[in-house]
């Protein structure tokens, strides 16, 4: 019994022995410091390196760089072991990735090289959608909606003119009356139109952005006119929720010579579905004043069929719209 209990013991000592030559990571870095941590994987392919950002290199088969954490100096350089000074401030990741690989080469064959954002010079915020130039900018102390929206140049041609901000819940809500919050998901969205915030309509609405808020604006909404009718195609409601028939018509040039106006029809899409609803519009009484004017609301068609072939579909080819959208109207005739 003496035997067994002393070779309990021995192993009792030998794990504690073992376990106290293990060695211990200590996390060395300054509190209060932004650790990206799980969120890194967002900020790759497209963050933009600056000076003091901290990255680390992964190279196979090159240990003398591989797994140390490196900060980017003032100058945006960082200096590696064989491969000297290098040059990553101003360049994604991606490109650092493609630029370390490439001088990698005449080392090691065919080198694989991932970089990772192990700590930031400054909260980011994610740019997304049709803005002239996207992907996560810095923070950089105080900045505002109007600020961010000159840093990336403004938006597209065909960008709708409300940007959208989303923002965790942690960071507070959105300051804006308009703004709604989803409890489930910890988010406030807010919708807000780009011609007040260059305005200055609304002060209040170029808001100060906080870390890790969202900023996205959607390719704008459309009304389309197709049939008998001057020009066919599509027109930008820009920051209208709506425009109405007869506005439509005046921007697309009027009806056709052989319209039958009394037969039009607005083919409105169906939520999460193919199909387009088939509504039924007196363009006669309406342009004579005898009914009232109907909205349009976005991706809404108005259809003018054709005194020679009744209610076909005339000139269906020439209107730029999604293919669901042609499809959904034999849909409707068909019901």
């Amino acid at each position: 019994m003496k035997t067994f209990n002393f070779i309990i013991l021995s192993l009792a000592l030998a794990a504690t022995l073992s376990s106290a030559q293990l060695p211990v990571t200590v996390n060395q870095q300054p509190a209060g410091a932004n650790q990206v941590g799980t969120p890194s994987e967002r900020l790759r392919p497209s963050y933009i390196l600056g000076p003091g950002d901290i990255i680390v290199i992964r190279a196979f088969e090159e240990e003398e760089i591989s797994d140390k954490p490196f900060r980017i100096d003032s100058e945006g350089d960082v200096n590696l072991p064989i491969l000297g000074r290098i040059h990553v401030g101003g360049l994604t990741v991606e490109q650092v990735e493609a630029n370390l690989t490439e001088r990698l080469k005449t080392l090691v064959k065919n080198p694989q090289v991932t970089v990772t954002v192990n700590q930031l010079r400054s909260e980011p915020v994610f740019v997304t959608g049709y803005f002239k130039n996207t992907g996560i900018f810095p923070l950089q102390g105080r900045r505002t909606l109007l600020d961010l929206l000159t840093t990336v140049g403004g938006v597209q041609p065909n960008a709708s003119r409300k940007i959208r901000v989303t923002r965790h819940l942690e960071m507070g809500s959105i300051p804006l009356p308009t703004a709604v919050t989803d409890p489930d998901k910890k988010l406030s969205t807010v919708e807000i139109s780009i011609g007040n915030l260059r305005e200055s309509l609304n002060p209040a609405e170029d808001i100060v952005l906080q870390p890790m808020d969202t900023i996205s604006v959607d390719k704008a909404e459309m009304v389309y006119a197709n049939g008998e009718v001057t020009k066919v195609g599509g027109v930008e409601l820009g920051e209208r929720d709506s425009i109405s028939v007869t506005q439509l018509l005046a921007m697309v040039g009027g009806l056709g010579k052989d319209a039958v106006p009394e037969k039009a029809k607005i083919l409105r899409p169906v939520m999460n579905t193919s199909r387009r609803a088939e509504i039924p519009v007196d363009l006669k009484k309406i342009l004579a004043g005898k009914q009232m004017d109907i909205p349009l609301l976005p991706n809404d068609m108005l259809y003018v069929p054709r005194s020679s072939h009744g209610a076909a579909w005339g000139r269906v080819g020439l209107v730029a719209i999604p293919m669901a959208s042609a499809l959904a109207y034999v849909l409707v005739q068909r019901l």
